[in-house]
Parts: C-alpha cells; structure tokens; sequence
C-alpha cells in the first residue's frame, strides 16, 4: 500500500413516587435495553496509577439523575437504532439508552414474565466476558507499584523518564496478552486502508499498514475485539476529496459521517457504545476538525492525533497523542545516532520557516544574534540541518501552525535534548513518559530568558537528561516489522489504557 504518486511506494504496504407513574414505566424498563458506558478521570502525569475498580465501575445513578442530553454540534446519522446521551456523575461519565424498536411485541413479553416459571440460567454475553477480561487486567496493573519489576527479554522500563515504571511495564504485558482490536473491512482504498509512509504525515500510512498485516492484535471476529479501529486516511481525504483552496470542509465531512453510517448500520458495535470503543488515527493538521465531522467520533470515540491541542478540544483523558514523524526515505536509516556530548559545541539550534504565534517570537529575539544560540530561517549555505542537531546539546522545538513538530522526535533521533516551546501541547505518550525528565518545557513568555535557562542546567544534570533522550527514543522509532515498545506498540499501548477506562456494561 502507500500513496505511489506523492508519497512514494511504501515499502511496507429510579423507582417512582406514584403507583401510576411506576406501571407505566413497566414496560419501558423492561424492553428497554440499556449500555453504560463510564469513563472514569485520568490524570495526564499520572494516568495508569488511576486506573482502578472504584474509579472505572462507579455506582450506576437513578435514572430520575440523568440530565438532558448536551445538543451535538453536528446532527448524528441516521440508523436503524437511536441512541440518546446523557451525562451522568460529572464530566467524565456518560449513559447511553437504546430505545425500544417495537414496543407492542415486547409489551407482551412484559406479562409473560410475571408468571412462576423456573428461572433459566442466565447466558454471559461476548461483551460481558470481555469486559471481564478487562476487568483482571485493571487489578493486575493496580497491583503492579507494589509487586518487583518483571523480568523481559528484550526490555524492562525503569528509571525517572516514566511516571511509573513498574505499572507501565505491567500494562505493557496485559496489553501484549490479551488487547484485541477487530478493524473494519469496509472502504476502498485510497481514502481508507491506505496512507502516506514517506512524508511528515507518515504514522497514519504505516500504523495503518502495521494494523492491516499485524496477527497479534488484530482479530477477525468482533465479538472478540476490545476495540474497534476505523482505518481511515484524512491525509488522502485531502488529497483526494478535498478541492484545492475551496476552503470546503463539507465532502471530507459527509466521507466521515457516511463511513460511519456504514460501519454502523452493518454492524452493532458503534450503536451499542455510540463509539466509546472505536478509534481513529490522523496527523494531519485537519485530523481534530475531520472527527468532528460525527458528532459522536469526536466526542466519545479515542482519537490518536499528532495535533494534540487542548486548545481544539483535545482531551487527554480519552484521546491519545501520537508522535509527528517526517520519513523522507520511509526508513530510519541513518536518521538516529550522534555524537556524545563533548563532541556537541553548540547550545542549542533552531532552523525553520516563520508561521504560527510562537516562531516569530523566537526569530525575533535570537536569529542570528547568539553563537550559542544558533536559529535560523534559513541554513546558510552548505551547513546540514542533520548535521547542526547532532553538533547540539538542546535542540529548539517550537510549535508553527499546529502544536505537534516533527523536530522533537528528529532531536530524540539526534540525541539531543528538546526544548518544547507551545502552548496547549500534549507530548507523545505523557500518559507514561515524565518529558520533565529528558526535555526543558519553556513557555512563550520565556524565549527572552531562553539562553539563561539552558545554561542554568548544570553538566551533570544535562549529563542525566541525555542519557534518558537515548533511553526513552525506543519509544518513538519507526519499524519494520514492528517490534516490541517501539512507535507503533506505544500508540497501541495508549489506545489499551484509554480502552481500560472505559467500562461497557449491558443492564
């Protein structure tokens, strides 16, 4: 697969007051079903820790508590069962209530369960025995701070770069045991089950090739699957749906909503948790703007952006951020390795173009104005950019018309250590990884003080945080086949636990 034209071949292709009121609700309650889906709160520094029975499975409310449903921005889709939100114990929770489809037919029902007949034996459902599944893992990764590090073969996560090392690991090894997702079949390439693998947008061409060859985590049957991925391509909706300086957002919006019209009409899973198990994956600038296009895909659904801005609705405690990685060559070949820091003579570097509200800021205090601080517009003339980021010790990241930039995982490639300057910004997988540890976090307001930050970390502690950069880049390479805690398996890993807060529950 792979975008053969721009992109280049890819290699890898209650109960009532009133007697009244209650016989009225008889019926409704009983041939009504219901699914609640709660969400418990995620602290984004600390988000495994959070992970436990009491704040995944709260009590279920009355049902006098729901509230309205919120109006949606977006009128939903037409199905064949409607669905009414409501939200329920605060911000995080949400019920959702299929409606009865033949309320005459199940009246009848109604009766004959007043009769004395012996019970039948209660059938568990597919969905039931996943979330059981589920359910083991939570209390397995709760009890994974107080248990010793677990031996692996290949890596054991340890030192400040993770929030919690220990429960990151356990996670890690549920998720490998047991995370099963089913992906969509319907869709004709280009606009799905196909992106760019040669170009910035690159993660959604290769992770979407890495789900359509992968045999671990992918299964065929959905009745087995804890999450649901919808292989689309906003990057080719772009391209190929889009025209071209309209300034129309309406046909990759109807691409979206039809998709999952379709997924929806075909198949029971999105209407029974209106999405809370599904997710999409998008680097493009317009990934945010294109899951809005459903209302309920961007609202309920797990989102893996490289635009990760809070600022646009990003929620970091059900959305998930993926690294922006630039692949020229669709390999890493000689893109990772440096120097060590006594070979790195300059503080730090910056070369880019001028766009966005935090670049000009940069050019305006510091282009060419500091032999330590070496930023640029442009090169001059015969000096590798390459080669300017392996020669420094911090290398300058700020955030141009979007929040992601692909130079934060280009100086974990380097090794040199990132300087984030945004606002808004969700790192990659800060759900696991401390950046505090092996990046410098400077706000806007702080460029002018930017030369006295950086010299104010002693050479010990930038000794410390180069090494971690060496340690934690693991995380963000490309590969091919994938292999274990690399890129690919940490975007599935943040789909996994964003999965695990979720509880899905037939009544």
């Amino acid at each position: 697969m792979g975008d053969r034209d721009a992109d280049g071949k890819c290699k890898i292709v209650s109960a009532c007051s009133s007697a009244k009121l209650f016989l009225f609700m008889v019926p409704l309650v009983v041939v009504s079903g219901f699914i609640f889906v709660n969400i418990g709160p995620i602290n984004p520094t600390s988000f495994l820790t959070s992970l436990s029975t009491n704040q995944i499975s709260p009590p279920l409310p009355s049902y006098q508590s729901l509230p309205p449903a919120p109006a949606p921005s977006l009128s939903p889709p037409t199905s064949s069962l409607s669905t009414k939100v409501g939200s329920i114990q605060g911000y995080y929770n949400r019920t959702i209530q299929l409606n009865p489809i033949n309320i005459a037919s199940s009246s009848s029902n109604v009766t004959s369960t007043a009769s004395l007949k012996p019970m039948k034996k209660r059938v568990i459902s597919n969905l039931e025995k996943t979330e059981f599944e589920l359910q083991k893992a939570r209390v397995a990764i709760k009890a994974a701070s107080m248990n010793d590090p677990v031996d692996d073969p290949d890596y054991v996560p340890l030192g400040p770069m993770y929030w919690n090392a220990k429960v990151f690991h356990r996670s890690y090894l549920e998720m490998e045991k047991q995370f099963k997702i089913f992906v969509y079949k319907e869709g004709e390439p280009p606009l799905f089950h196909d992106g760019p693998c040669k170009s910035i947008y690159s993660m959604e061409g290769n992770f979407i090739y890495e789900m359509e060859t992968d045999t671990r985590f992918r299964t065929n049957n959905p009745e087995k699957a804890h999450a649901f991925y919808l292989p689309l391509s906003v990057v080719k909706m772009v391209r190929y749906v889009y025209e071209r300086d309209s300034h129309d957002f309406s046909p990759i919006r109807k691409t979206v909503r039809d998709y999952i019209d379709l997924v929806g009409d075909k198949y029971p899973y999105w209407n029974r948790s209106i999405g809370a198990d599904h997710f999409m994956l998008s680097c493009h600038d317009w990934g945010p703007e294109a899951s809005f296009s459903h209302p309920h895909l961007g609202e309920n659904s797990i989102r893996a952006l490289c635009n990760a801005n809070t600022s646009e609705r990003f929620k970091p405690r059900k959305d998930v951020s993926i690294p922006e990685i630039n692949l020229l060559t669709g390999s890493l070949k000689g893109l990772v390795g440096g120097p060590s820091p006594s070979s790195r003579p300059i503080l730090a570097f910056f070369a880019g173009g001028v766009h966005g509200p935090v670049r000009p800021v940069l050019l305006q205090h510091w282009e060419n104005k500091d032999n330590d601080i070496r930023v640029h517009k442009y090169l001059p003339k015969g000096t590798s950019y390459s080669d300017m980021m392996r020669n420094s010790k911090f290398c300058i990241c700020p955030s141009g018309y979007e929040v992601a930039s692909p130079r934060i995982v280009e100086a974990l490639y380097s090794g040199c250590v990132p300087v984030l300057i945004n606002s808004g910004y969700v790192p990659p997988f800060s759900d696991v990884l401390n950046w505090a540890s092996f990046s410098v976090i400077v706000s806007v307001e702080e460029i002018p003080n930017l030369k006295t930050i950086l010299t104010s970390i002693s050479p010990r502690q930038y000794l410390r945080m180069y090494r971690r950069v060496l340690k934690v880049r693991r995380h963000f390479e490309v590969n091919s086949p994938a292999k274990r805690f690399d890129v690919f398996h940490m975007i599935l890993h943040s789909i996994w636990v964003r999965r695990l807060n979720v509880r899905i529950r037939e009544v």
